[in-house]
């Protein structure tokens, strides 16, 4: 025995039947804090200086947070295989 049933709606619908958070508002603070600060950062687009010092910081910053994921993955597979 095969059922098929067909429903119409629209995504704001399904959601609030399935219970789940409109994140529209959420979504919308978000784009507008993003483009507040990409307009306070504007001028130092225009100083080559300030932007590859800020560039440098951010890899330096990421490349420690990369350390500490493979630091912690190593970890745990240290841990899984002594289990075993």
């Amino acid at each position: 025995m095969k059922i098929t049933v067909d429903i119409e709606c629209t995504p704001e619908e399904a959601r609030a039947f399935l219970g789940m958070p409109n994140v529209g508002p959420l979504n919308e603070m978000i784009v507008a804090e993003m483009t507040r600060r990409a307009k306070d950062n504007l001028d130092t687009l225009a100083d080559p200086e300030r932007l590859v010092k800020q560039w440098v910081e951010m890899s330096g910053k990421g490349f420690d947070a990369f350390q500490g994921l493979l630091a912690a993955t190593m970890s745990a597979t240290g841990a899984a295989n002594k289990k075993k």
